[in-house]
C-alpha cells in the first residue's frame, strides 16, 4: 500500500515537471525483467567501492537510508529508483561479501571505475582498479558458479534460478572516469583521441555480455561535466568559457562530441545483434536542464555541492571531499552536509542527490531519453 502510494504521489507531482504525458490514467511503468545486472561507476553504485575499500563515511546515505549505505549520494541512486519501479529489491552489490541477495541480480559497479584498465600514462591515480573488463568477468564467473550449483541440485534463496539471466535488464552506466580522470593534465584533445577506444570496449562488453544471454540493454550516455561543480573547480577554464548558466562550454561539447560518437557505436553493434534490445539513454539531456534550471523541477541549487568545504560558488574543495576532516590552522575541520539535499542537484560535486536521481530515473522509464524506446507498457495504477 505504501508504495502504491508513494507511487501515486510521484505521477501527481514529478511527472507534470518531467513534462510527461500519460494521458487521462495516471500509469506506472510495468516490464517482465525479473533481474537486473548492472555494470558502472559511482552513479549507479549500491555500495562495491566501499565493501572493497571501508569504512563507509558519513553523511553518505542520510536521506533514504539514515546511514551510510555505500552509495555515492544521500540516498537512493538511479539504479534503486529502476529497481523499485520493476519492482524488484535494491541490487546487492557483488563485492558485499554479507547481508547480499542476487536472486534478482548483481550490481558490478564500484566508484571511479573506468571502461579502459588504467594502465597507461593517460590515467592518473584515484580511480578503480574494478574497469569494465573487470566486471564483465566478475558476471561470467558468478554465472558459471550459478549454473554449476544448479547443475549439482544446490539450490540458493539469495542466488538467482538460471533463467534469470536471459529475462534480466542489462545496464551499462560507465565512462565518466575514463574522460575526466586527466582532462586537467592532458587536456580536451588529448582525451579525445583515445574515446574511440572507450566506446569500442563498451560495444564489445556488451557483445560479451549478448553471449550470456542477455537480451535487454540500456546503455547510458555521459553527463554534461561542464556543470559539474567539482570539475567547474578542478578543471581549467576561461570565465568566456562559462554559458548563461554557469557551466563550461568546451567540456561540454566534449562530452557531446562522446555521446555523438557512443550512440554511432551502438547503431553498428545493434545491426548485429538482430534479436537483441540495445537502447541508447540520453541521460546527459535530463541532467543539462537539471543543472540549467533547477527550479523548473522544483530544486534550487543546481552548479553548488550540498556536501562540502570549499565555500564560494560551488562549496567544493578537492582536498577536503564531503565526509572528510582535515587539520586547518590547528582545527579540526570537516566536510559536511547540507541539511536540505532535496533543494540540491550535486551531492558531492561530482555525484547527484536522491531528489535529482529520482528525476533522472522516472525520465529514464518514461521511455523519452531512449533510442529505440525503453520496452516498457504502461497501465492504470491500480
Amino acid at each position: 500500500m505504501r508504495s502504491a502510494w508513494v507511487r501515486r504521489i510521484f505521477f501527481a507531482t514529478i511527472v507534470p515537471l518531467l513534462g510527461i504525458s500519460v494521458g487521462s490514467n495516471i500509469s506506472e511503468a510495468t516490464c517482465d525483467f525479473v533481474g537486473i545486472f548492472n555494470f558502472g561507476d559511482s552513479n549507479s553504485e549500491t555500495g562495491g567501492f566501499w565493501a572493497a575499500f571501508p569504512p563507509r563515511p558519513s553523511p553518505f546515505g542520510m536521506t533514504y537510508f539514515k546511514k551510510p549505505s555505500g552509495r555515492a549520494s544521500d540516498g537512493r541512486a538511479v539504479i534503486d529508483f529502476l529497481a523499485q519501479a520493476l519492482g524488484l529489491p535494491l541490487l546487492s552489490p557483488y563485492l558485499q561479501s554479507i547481508g547480499s541477495n542476487f536472486k534478482h541480480g548483481v550490481n558490478y559497479a564500484t566508484a571511479a571505475s573506468t571502461v579502459l584498465l588504467p594502465k597507461t600514462s593517460l590515467f592518473v591515480s584515484g580511480i578503480s582498479p574494478f574497469s569494465l573488463g573487470i566486471q564483465l568477468n566478475q558476471m561470467k564467473a558468478f554465472k558459471a558458479e550459478v549454473l554449476e550449483l544448479h547443475s549439482q541440485g544446490k539450490f540458493s534463496k539469495r542466488l538467482p534460478s538460471p533463467d534469470v539471466f536471459g529475462r534480466s535488464l542489462y545496464i551499462l552506466d560507465i565512462g565518466q572516469n575514463d574522460f575526466t580522470s586527466n582532462l586537467a593534465t592532458v587536456g580536451i584533445e588529448a582525451v579525445k583521441n583515445y574515446l574511440p577506444q572507450v566506446v569500442s570496449e563498451i560495444s564489445h562488453t556488451i557483445k560479451e555480455l549478448y553471449a550470456e544471454g542477455g537480451r535487454t540493454f540500456l546503455v547510458f550516455n555521459l553527463a554534461p561535466i561542464g556543470c559539474f561543480p567539482a570539475f567547474l573547480t578542478e578543471l581549467p577554464h576561461k570565465s568566456s568559457d562559462l554559458d548563461e548558466f554557469g557551466c563550461m562550454i568546451s567540456y561540454n561539447n566534449a562530452v557531446i562530441d562522446w555521446n555523438y560518437m557512443l550512440n554511432e557505436k551502438l547503431r553498428q553493434t545493434r545491426k548485429l545483434l538482430p534479436d537483441a534490445s540495445l537502447i541508447f539513454v540520453d541521460t546527459h539531456s535530463i541532467k543539462l536542464k537539471l543543472f540549467q534550471n533547477p527550479a523548473y523541477y522544483g530544486l534550487k541549487y543546481g552548479t553548488r555541492a550540498c556536501c562540502g568545504n570549499g565555500g564560494g560558488s560551488y562549496n567544493y574543495d578537492k582536498q577536503l571531499f564531503c565526509g572528510n576532516s582535515k587539520v586547518i590552522n590547528g582545527s579540526k575541520v570537516t566536510a559536511t552536509a547540507c541539511s536540505d539535499p532535496q533543494n540540491y542537484v550535486s551531492w558531492d560535486g561530482i555525484r547527484a542527490t536522491e531528489a535529482a536521481n529520482k528525476i533522472i530515473s522516472w525520465a529514464v522509464l518514461n521511455g523519452s531519453l531512449s533510442d529505440p524506446p525503453f520496452p516498457c507498457s504502461l497501465r492504470p495504477l491500480r
